[in-house]
């Protein structure tokens, strides 16, 4: 009989520390809980992946995505999975990854044609939702300023939905000097602002590339010095009557619409 790993573990009492920002930079791992989260880690970078937490229902659903791996999969009480989770439900499925940052130098020396900055954007779940959704229109690189919400958190990462493995992550980037840097070499930054002087139907050919989006924080918008630092601010013209658009919804729209300009 295969004894189960418990909450008391010393392997789950390490793994739990990673549910907080401070043990995951000491650690420089991070947790990935879910089915579609582990699967990308494994399928996507299985080097990153250092062990993955199952129950036994868990492992049995996931007994496809799991034979084959040669990462250690560790069985564990209902207890210890929940305590490795920030979900009210539990799936009983979780990686040990190492975290993905890259440098932000890399941007400027090797320009993506698409990437994503975020100035001081503070909730997990938006975090993850702009990860996924520059991952579909194509952006290689977000940026996550200092000051911004951590990619790495739960909520971040289940919302991203195995975005995270997709895109290169740059953490705490000082963006007064990642900006004049990323300019310096050939991109062109656009920052996302509401009365902004262009408007995205008339800046088509800006938008293919290379580009960098800079997008704010949820409520006050990209700060005045990181906007006078663009190239051009960009506003989403709007025929309703609706004041303005939520962060997530913004940024789907302008990298969207890159996505077409730049083919």
């Amino acid at each position: 009989m295969i004894e189960l790993l418990t909450e008391r573990s010393a392997r789950i009492v390490a793994a739990r520390k990673l549910t907080r920002r401070a043990g995951r930079d000491a650690a420089g791992l991070f947790l990935a809980e879910g089915r579609q989260a582990v699967s990308e880690a494994l399928a996507t970078a299985p080097d990153d992946v250092r062990e993955v937490f199952a129950t036994e229902a868990a492992a049995a659903t996931a007994r496809d995505l799991l034979a084959g791996t040669a990462v250690p999969v560790r069985l564990v009480t209902d207890k210890a999975a929940a305590g490795l989770s920030e979900t009210v439900t539990p799936q009983g499925l979780v990686a040990v990854c190492a975290l993905r940052d890259v440098p932000a130098a890399r941007l400027a020396e090797a320009p993506p044609r698409l990437s994503v900055a975020l100035a001081g954007l503070n909730d997990p779940g938006n975090a993850g939702t702009v990860l996924r959704t520059a991952d579909a229109c194509g952006a290689e690189a977000v940026v996550f300023g200092a000051g911004s919400a951590d990619p790495y958190g739960g909520k971040a990462v289940r919302s991203s939905a195995g975005s995270l493995f997709h895109v290169d992550v740059v953490r705490g980037a000082p963006l007064e000097e990642l900006l004049p840097a990323v300019r310096a070499a050939g991109v062109t930054v656009l920052a996302a602002d509401g009365g902004g002087e262009a408007s995205l139907d008339t800046v088509g050919e800006t938008l293919a590339g290379p580009v960098l989006w800079l997008f704010g924080n949820e409520a006050r918008g990209v700060p005045d010095e990181l906007a006078a630092l663009a190239d051009t601010r960009v506003r989403i013209p709007m025929r309703g009557r609706a004041e303005s658009l939520n962060l997530a919804a913004a940024a789907a729209i302008c990298l969207y619409a890159t996505q077409l300009a730049q083919g």
